[in-house]
């Protein structure tokens, strides 16, 4: 058994970390899925645009798959991890972590990849700068 089977932990910066409000739930008072979705575009765009050095625009997501729901009151944090860095793509890890504010314990939600491209003013793809 790995030890993170037994206490897993978060891959990746932590990049957004926002409550789930009652308006943010589905018809049977779950938080909805485009709302996570919704956050995790976000956070993926937020590391995207720091390492394009500017304007980038989401191409793809990964399949995604749901683990638990999240409850209105939960504390959501998106982590992010960058995996690949093209000429003009970039690839960013979302995993999506929650927990009630009176809790310390803390439970994967879902993960995906994002695909983002750097483009310019006119939307045109551009190179990524080298670091």
């Amino acid at each position: 058994m790995n030890i993170e089977d037994v206490n897993p932990t978060p891959v990746g910066e932590l990049v957004i970390r926002v409550v789930a409000m009652p308006s943010d739930t589905n018809p049977f008072g779950d938080i909805s899925g485009g709302w996570l979705v919704t956050q995790m575009d976000t956070a993926a765009a937020i590391m995207a645009a720091k390492i394009a050095q500017g304007r980038a625009t989401t191409m793809a997501i990964s399949e995604m798959s749901f683990i638990r729901p999240v409850k209105v009151g939960s504390v959501v944090c998106c982590y992010a991890k960058v995996t690949h860095v093209g000429r003009s793509s970039l690839k960013v890890n979302i995993e999506v972590w929650s927990r009630m504010p009176e809790k310390d314990e803390r439970n994967k939600v879902t993960e995906a990849e994002f695909v983002y491209v750097a483009i310019d003013a006119d939307r045109r793809l551009r190179a990524i700068p080298k670091e």
